[in-house]
């Protein structure tokens, strides 16, 4: 039983044990979970075994995920099949369920947000694999041949990446401000606030998506449907400045 217990308590510490198997090179048996709590004593260590089962579970569930919030949060979300789902229910935090960026991006698509587009040539590239976006990319286009169109296509690269970590940013002025609200409210004789906290709610989402409008505007510049989306951005621009 200490051999045992020693070896599950390793292979708990060493997040390995959901597929550990028997010592014995010829025995392929694995251990129950019955088996674990009656050799593991340590609360500690079982609390870190019951975490590693749970993290099975999630992985092993195509409609369950982990919210994706950056800060840290151990909450488990369900799909629900769109690019964008309910904020978490423990830190309001909304995560994208089709792709790995870590927050819901809309207006961008998924494919926005995945694609990279070098300044100079204009090679697209997938940002996870490197491979080309666009097939036979040497052929569709000429670096040397269009410097002109690299330089424009730099500035306006610029220009939009300017726009969106400016909005990012006062996005993060936002939740501070939200943050300083709270703390206020808390304090005696001060009367409510629930309106301002509500208008600092709706800042950071208006803030979020001229974010990634700026995203969605650069990679289409070529749809008919653009300045209608142009004016809407300006129009939702100006009112979220002016709130």
């Amino acid at each position: 039983q200490p051999c045992w217990r020693e070896y599950l308590t390793t292979r708990i510490e060493q997040n390995m044990v959901v597929n550990c198997t028997c010592p014995i090179s010829e025995c392929r048996a694995q251990p129950t979970t019955a088996f674990i709590y009656s050799i593991v004593s340590s609360e500690e260590i079982i609390a870190k075994y019951e975490k590693a089962l749970l993290r099975r579970y999630v992985e092993c569930c195509s409609n369950l995920t982990w919210c994706t919030n950056p800060q840290g949060c151990d909450q488990i979300l369900l799909k629900d099949g769109l690019g964008y789902g309910a904020a978490c229910s423990k830190c309001s935090w909304i995560s994208c369920f089709n792709c790995n960026f870590p927050e819901a991006h809309y207006p961008a698509s998924c494919s926005h947000m995945s694609r990279m587009t070098c300044a100079k040539c204009n090679h697209g590239f997938c940002w996870r694999c490197l491979k080309p976006w666009r097939p036979n990319h040497k052929d569709y286009y000429n670096c040397s041949a269009m410097v002109s169109k690299a330089a424009w296509q730099e500035k306006r690269f610029q220009d939009y990446n300017e726009r969106c970590t400016f909005h990012h940013h006062a996005r993060e002025f936002a939740v501070s401000l939200r943050n300083s609200i709270s703390s206020i409210r808390e304090m005696p004789k001060i009367r409510n606030l629930t309106f301002v906290l509500d208008a600092c709610k709706v800042l950071e989402q208006a803030r979020k998506v001229l974010a990634y409008s700026c995203v969605y505007s650069y990679y289409n510049q070529d749809n008919e449907s653009m300045d209608i989306v142009e004016q809407q951005t300006e129009t939702l621009e100006l009112l979220t400045n002016a709130l």
